[in-house]
């Protein structure tokens, strides 16, 4: 996702199952349609729709149903990226004499449609029409939606997005190393040093932020970067343990059962 576009999603079907990803920082509407959301491993159920906005404040694993959706009324979800640097500009400008207290911080804001962003967003699809309208446009939308984010009810937990050693800033710095390296050991002690916080303190402002542990964040990770090799590749169940970071075969067909309902090896064969 890049940081001045949109994304769109559309679907003319509902969803057989459950897919598993990983978000990005940014702001969803669904403005047709509706999806059942699934995160921090269950722990947080939630439906996004019409009436819905959602504002992901970190890279985390959730699982996506589409649960409404047809040819003459399809799926749209409409993603606005949002960037700690772009953040950071503007809390600045916003708040110079220094950031309000955030009550509570969080990787998922749910809260009901903000009819003031939600025109924006939708103002931006019309500048796929105009693309050197809408190469001037967009940046200045895109700020508008951050001013108005940061200025809303969950303005202060947003900026601290935008603060590297605030302790979002240093979560998001952990989940990007993770991103990275799933594949190789973790010892939490020495991700705890790299960005700067103590090991209780790493472990309880991680599944503050993202709901689940930093082993189960690695786990997860994990698991979906193997159901992409098995099922886009028809990787054997073996290579694909291997090359995610399982040194057993029969440990990771468990945990990959537990997660999607499956077997790893039925799961190749219904690609």
């Amino acid at each position: 996702m890049s940081e001045n576009n949109l994304e769109v999603t559309r679907a003319s079907r509902i969803s057989t199952e459950q897919t598993s990803v990983l978000t990005q920082p940014c702001v969803c509407i669904v403005s047709q349609g509706a999806k059942a959301v699934s995160a921090s491993r269950g722990n947080l159920e939630y439906v996004e729709n019409e009436t819905s906005m959602v504002v992901y404040a970190a890279e985390v694993p959730i699982r996506v149903k589409i649960t409404r959706a047809s040819e003459d009324a399809p799926y749209f979800c409409l993603m606005v990226p949002l960037t700690a640097a772009r953040i950071a500009e503007v809390a600045s400008r916003l708040y110079p004499a220094g950031l309000p207290k955030a009550e509570s911080v969080s990787s998922v804001y749910i809260s009901e449609s903000e009819p003031e962003i939600v025109n924006i967003i939708l103002r931006m699809l019309t500048y796929i029409d105009e693309p050197k309208l809408g190469d001037l446009l967009m940046p200045l939308a895109m700020e508008e939606i951050l001013i108005r984010l940061l200025c809303s009810g969950i303005g202060p937990a947003i900026a601290q997005m935008g603060i590297s050693d605030s302790h979002a800033g240093q979560i998001n710095q952990a989940i990007s190393w993770l991103k990275k390296h799933y594949a190789e050991p973790m010892r939490v002690e020495e991700l705890a040093r790299q960005i700067g916080m103590s090991v209780s303190s790493f472990h309880a402002h991680f599944k503050a932020i993202t709901g689940i542990s930093p082993l189960q964040f690695q786990k997860t990770l994990r698991l979906q970067a193997a159901r992409r090799l098995i099922r886009m590749q028809d990787k054997e169940v073996s290579l694909a343990a291997f090359e995610v970071g399982y040194a057993s075969t029969s440990q990771f067909s468990r945990e990959y059962t537990r997660e999607f309902g499956t077997a790893p090896s039925r799961d190749s064969l219904t690609t």
